[in-house]
């Protein structure tokens, strides 16, 4: 999948509904009749729709007023039935999803998941779908990117850090250039102009080769790293992404931790990380548009 297409598929789920607003307005403002099928009780539909792919039910959710709301339910029997179909039971049954409560929300968080197919030799994506094991390779350093990248909007995900960070644990943002392997054991993102990642081990915010200072700063509460405090393992990260302001930001314990960069350029981001350590295992997960406040 291309760079465009990639940050294309990003409106997959989100933008659908968003998208039939209009479509069902210039419909019925076209004064064109629904038919049959726009008749049909939302109990049937729903088990048709439950048979169709994500795909199908985007185009679903365009043709009319009647359809559209019938999959507005975002934990209704189809959502439901395309989750069972598409995501692992390791995935359903664990606590990854939890802090998603729609089945909607669970299907959208899984096709923003880290990629099995873009990502180091050196590691790979976990049954779940969600985890990223980094196999005990010496002398190297592995990344990988999220499945889609962002352009434009509000995006959050939480990175868990499951084992050890070794030496050097960054995560962070990339584009579609920047290299997910590489020799030694060296802070990946942010290493080039096309990444910028957060050291989660000596604290250090790296873009374009260089160190961009520590963060959070030590005088701003609250303090992540300042008191010899390192993250433990199993503990979430929230990731901010504002396409909108150009800025990335973390949270750790819904404690904003403050904006790391700004100045973001206009291109297609992805959510990713890199690590050095052999057989730790890193999770991300996708929220979509953060809360305020």
């Amino acid at each position: 999948m291309s760079a465009a297409a990639a940050c294309g598929a990003s409106s997959c789920i989100g933008a659908a509904s968003a998208s039939s607003s209009s479509a069902g307005n210039s419909y019925v403002a076209a004064g064109g009749g629904l038919g049959i099928a726009g008749r049909l009780p939302s109990r049937v539909l729903e088990h048709v729709f439950s048979y169709l792919d994500l795909n199908d039910l985007m185009r679903c959710s365009l043709v009319c007023w009647h359809w559209n709301n019938c999959l507005a339910d975002e934990n209704s029997e189809v959502w439901r039935s395309l989750c069972a179909r598409s995501l692992s039971e390791e995935a359903l049954r664990s606590d990854i999803l939890c802090n998603l409560p729609t089945y909607k929300g669970k299907l959208k968080s899984y096709q923003h998941a880290l990629s099995s197919h873009d990502c180091s030799r050196n590691v790979y994506v976990k049954k779940n779908g969600f985890t990223l094991h980094r196999n005990p390779i010496a002398q190297s350093t592995d990344g990988a990117r999220g499945k889609i990248g962002f352009s434009e909007g509000r995006h959050a995900w939480e990175i868990w850090w499951e084992g050890p960070l070794g030496t050097v644990a960054v995560i962070g943002i990339a584009t579609k250039r920047a290299a997910m392997q590489c020799q030694g054991y060296v802070a990946l993102l942010g290493s080039d102009d096309q990444s910028w990642g957060w050291n989660l081990v000596d604290n250090n915010l790296l873009h374009n080769g260089e160190v961009n200072g520590n963060f959070p700063q030590c005088n701003n509460a609250p303090k992540y790293q300042c008191n010899g405090v390192r993250p433990q393992i199993g503990e979430r990260i929230r990731v901010i992404l504002d396409m909108d302001d150009k800025t990335l930001a973390f949270e750790r314990g819904f404690e904003f931790l403050g904006v790391a960069f700004r100045g973001l350029p206009k291109a297609c981001l992805f959510p990713a990380v890199s690590a050095v350590y052999g057989n730790t295992e890193v999770t991300m997960v996708y929220l979509g548009k953060p809360l305020d406040g």
